[in-house]
């Protein structure tokens, strides 16, 4: 009987020790079972705003109350830029698209800068690079801090015997000569992901953009211009001018090879990139590799978003889908908490300090002159 008693005792004490099964244990910070989502918290939001951030990539033609207001909370300035879009109804009034820009940024209490753009179709007409000139120039007169060029020039346009023309062709030259000489800044976007000249990958970032954009679908074209044509010819437009400050948009279109970017950041001292639209390839990298390659040019890479709103958005809808992509980013940037996307999560590269005020802020000033500056 004892025997038994002291078996039974044994058997209780056990189970107490054990957790009940109805308890699981609580993840860790550091488990990739957890990962953050939603807005700033307010601690975040401190830090985020404490570094004064400049969003170098963004395009907004709406001014709402609402939307300036959350630029104010969150203490962020935009480059609002403009493009040249002829496959899009709203994006190829660019004249409009301008004084819509500029109406935003008027009213947005000193918190967005201007980047103008120019049509480049006429590029054969008698006349263009001097009325391309004019314009821009009466652009800079309003307060535009840069000039974008976009990919049309390479993946669109092409000449009377139905060759590509590209962004070195000899006719933008003097456009390229005059944006240095009143020192401004252009930006790149030449090119697109090489997932946009490979057979459909769901598993792709780009995967949803091709879907909805398969104008830029290089894949299905007839007769595709090779990326790298195109950006060669980018590279010999930085090395001919090198008075000229050079940003590549989306890592320069070089997201896929790291190694090449560095290449050619090593390369062009008047070239730097933006991120705009493609953290999700830093974030496929190995964590210590994305660290040190960041570490590494921490003094030649520019924080964007690529974020827009556009005529006809809901603005309660946009401000939170802006606000959550900030918040994501800082996360993945700024912290070790894990985030997810498509599916997958990342551990954040936690970055010093240091690091994150040349990312959000310092390169942008240097990179743009002007741009803290009022709407004049």
């Amino acid at each position: 009987m004892k025997k038994l008693l002291l078996w039974v005792l044994i058997v209780m004490a056990a189970g107490a020790c054990r957790p009940a099964a109805t308890e699981k244990p609580k993840p860790s910070p550091s488990s990739p079972a957890v990962a953050r989502k939603g807005p700033f918290s307010a601690t975040e939001l401190k830090a985020f705003a404490a570094l004064h951030p400049i969003d170098t990539h963004s395009h907004v033609y709406v001014t709402n109350s609402d939307f300036i207001a959350m630029l104010e909370r969150l203490n962020i300035h935009l480059l609002d830029i403009c493009l040249d879009d002829d496959t899009d109804p709203y994006l190829k009034d660019l004249p409009r698209e301008i004084h819509d820009a500029r109406h935003f940024i008027a009213a947005s209490h000193g918190h967005a800068s201007f980047c103008t753009s120019f049509d480049p179709f006429p590029f054969e007409k008698p006349g263009f690079d001097p009325a391309v000139i004019r314009q821009l120039n009466r652009n800079f007169a309003e307060g535009a801090i840069a000039v974008k060029i976009w990919k049309n020039i390479g993946m669109e346009l092409k000449d009377a015997k139905g060759n590509y023309v590209m962004p070195d062709n000899p006719v933008f030259e003097p456009i390229y000569k005059d944006i240095a000489a009143h020192h401004k800044t252009l930006i790149a976007h030449v090119a697109d992901p090489d997932s946009l000249w490979e057979p459909p990958n769901p598993a792709s970032p780009d995967y949803s953009y091709y879907m909805r954009h398969p104008q830029w679908y290089m894949y299905k074209n007839l007769h595709p211009v090779a990326k790298a044509a195109i950006l060669k010819a980018r590279d010999h437009v930085v090395e001919e001018n090198p008075n000229l400050r050079v940003v590549g948009a989306h890592l320069g279109s070089m997201e896929s090879n790291f190694d090449q970017l560095g290449r050619h950041l090593d390369r062009y001292p008047n070239f730097a990139v933006d991120m705009a639209a493609r953290m999700p390839y830093v974030m496929m990298l190995p964590r210590a590799r994305a660290i040190a390659f960041i570490q590494k040019y921490q003094d030649r890479l520019i924080y964007g978003t690529d974020l827009d709103f556009m005529p006809g958005a809901n603005p309660a809808q946009t401000i939170e889908r802006w606000e959550n992509y900030f918040a994501r980013d800082w996360r993945f940037l700024a912290t070790n908490d894990w985030v997810e996307y498509l599916g997958r999560k990342y551990q954040g590269l936690d970055l010093p300090r240091p690091v994150l005020a040349k990312l959000y802020h310092a390169n942008a000033v240097h990179w743009f002159p002007g741009i803290e500056g009022k709407e004049k």
